[in-house]
């Protein structure tokens, strides 16, 4: 176990929202778990901040139009931003989990590098960060990572799956509350319901993909699931400073 404590509260931080070409206005969430030892666990990082001060002109210098543009995100839905609505700042987090270095997943993590990052060990093995297409701009920061292999325990109630397909090294994560009862957070493995039907055409690895998809959705039997980007689901979750208990 690396945390002492077991999830009491789970807080969906909103990324922003971005449109995909192929029709799709999706949001991109981040999650903090706050522990009954009060152990901050930040989920994911967000986008850039460059996107926040001019998305349009930060798309063209990734890429990141051939897939589609930002269409809401300031300086809230950065990383510093979300956690500023409860008074927190990225110093205050004890543990971050990146479920998979993409772009809007990994933009705000060397601000949270001074904490223990839990990654999956094929994308921790990459060079660079995945980030987008054929941009390598980041660098992976300097910090203590806990590169997993296998579903791994991190605290009574909480497991990293590890979930590869997606992303060399997705991950998701499965934790008990004690109102809520049990979640899955999907991540990209599953960005929405249809997804398994659809297929993963652009996936790094379709057929794992599919296959951890299977896994993680017969655990959600009798779980709340909540899909990596899926644009019926994102307007109904609590977002922070609200939250599951």
């Amino acid at each position: 176990m690396i945390l002492h404590g077991t999830p009491i509260r789970l807080y969906v931080l909103d990324f922003g929202l971005f449109h995909v070409n192929a029709g799709r206005e999706i949001g991109i969430p981040g999650f903090l778990i706050i522990t009954d030892r009060d152990e901050r666990v930040l989920v994911d990082t967000g986008f850039p901040a460059k996107y926040a001060a001019d998305a349009a002109r930060a798309a063209r210098d990734d890429g990141l139009q051939a897939f589609g543009h930002v269409r809401h995100l300031t300086d809230v839905n950065l990383c510093a931003g979300q956690l500023a609505l409860l008074g927190l700042a990225p110093a205050d987090i004890d543990l971050c989990i990146l479920t998979h270095s993409h772009i809007d997943h990994i933009g705000g993590l060397h601000s949270v590098a001074h904490a223990p990052i839990i990654i999956g060990i094929e994308e921790r093995a990459l060079p660079r960060p995945l980030y987008w297409g054929d941009a390598r701009p980041m660098d992976w920061p300097a910090a203590r990572w806990l590169p997993v292999h296998e579903d791994t325990d991190i605290a009574p109630g909480l497991t990293v799956l590890h979930v590869p397909g997606h992303a060399p090294g997705q991950l998701a994560l499965r934790l008990d509350l004690p109102q809520t009862g049990r979640v899955i957070l999907a991540s990209d493995a599953i960005s929405r319901p249809s997804e398994p039907v659809e297929g993963y055409d652009g996936a790094h690895d379709p057929a794992l993909a599919a296959h951890h998809a299977v896994r993680l959705v017969a655990m959600a039997k009798d779980a709340f699931m909540i899909w990596g980007h899926c644009p019926l689901q994102w307007p109904e979750l609590r977002k922070i400073p609200s939250f599951y208990e």
